[in-house]
């Protein structure tokens, strides 16, 4: 199995509205990954390798910080939006029956104008670099969610429509900058990794990686390393989505190695995770009954329950 790759230039961020007629042939390769692999690298979305290099380095500064000079910002200081802030190293398991994971986060996941954000002169500039890519990130994602309407021959609203708070209160959509320090391998626990097995909550993930070390699991159950390919998007269907489509968009496992012995070196990436609002209530799109009504609060509130 390979991931493939889509050129999304027809509908890149650098271009108006299209037909239907332009979106055939661009939703019959968009289909045929996210029914198979779950897993498609697209290429000229129109976000260019320099905007996700500026929120890499000014996230990359951020984590580089002593650890007493980020505890400010942890995750649950902020009671306008929970999901907001710093998450330290360890502290999340995705795979509960490995010991935590070995990287940190910055989750941006509302714009409100009362929210702390790092602004000391080491990060000058954190959040408007950031505030900047999470506005360019839900514009692609939106686009990526009407061609997937279009792959199941569905009216775009039916996505479209439960997708109308991002950035603000009512949606968990979540611009994550993932920070994996250098690995000394005499601290490294028991079966422990950079990031362990799991398959993502939302309706779609938009990741962006400077490195390898990322594996997706195949039908056959084998886990293949995702390669790095500078100026592509990897987008993968997360959990609502695949039940919101009855299955036929599938979400797979994914998990990030430790590096081979003797790399020192760090990893990064970003990822924006896509949730559809808090209160929408996601139901099959095929009309059937496999699977039971469910909110997207609900889902999400029960699947965060396993990892933390």
């Amino acid at each position: 199995m390979s991931i493939p790759v889509v050129d999304f230039s027809v509908y890149s961020l650098n271009e108006g509205e299209v037909g239907n007629d332009q979106l055939q042939k661009l939703s019959r390769e968009m289909k045929a990954a996210l029914t198979q692999v779950g897993f498609v690298f697209l290429r000229n979305t129109g976000i260019t390798q320099e905007e996700v290099d500026r929120v890499m380095e000014i996230s990359r500064k951020f984590f580089l910080q002593p650890d007493d000079l980020k505890q400010p910002f942890s995750r649950k200081s902020f009671p306008q939006s929970p999901y907001h802030g710093w998450v330290s190293l360890e502290t999340e398991g995705l795979n509960p029956r490995r010991p935590g994971d070995l990287k940190e986060a910055f989750n941006i996941s509302s714009l409100h104008p009362d929210l702390k954000w790092p602004s000391s002169d080491g990060v000058a500039g954190f959040q408007e670099i950031q505030t900047a890519f999470f506005l360019r990130c839900k514009d692609l994602s939106l686009r990526v969610l009407k061609v997937m309407a279009h792959c199941l021959d569905l009216d775009p609203e039916v996505f479209l429509s439960a997708h109308r708070f991002i950035g603000n209160e009512g949606n968990c959509t979540t611009l994550r900058s993932l920070f994996y320090p250098q690995v000394k391998s005499e601290e490294v626990k028991e079966n422990q990794l950079r990031c362990g097995e799991h398959s993502d909550y939302g309706s779609i993930t938009l990741l962006f990686q400077n490195s390898e070390g990322l594996q997706v699991r195949s039908r056959s159950g084998d886990f293949i390393s995702a390669p790095c390919i500078p100026g592509t998007i990897l987008v993968n269907i997360a959990d609502l989505m695949q039940r919101w489509t009855s299955d036929q968009f599938v979400s797979v496992l994914h998990r990030v190695l430790l590096p081979p012995a003797g790399d020192s070196s760090t990893r990064q990436s970003l990822a924006f995770f896509v949730h559809p609002d808090s209160a929408a209530l996601i139901t099959c799109c095929d009309g059937s009954s496999k699977y039971p009504p469910v909110t997207s609060e609900e889902f999400l509130i029960e699947r965060l329950s396993y990892v933390y």
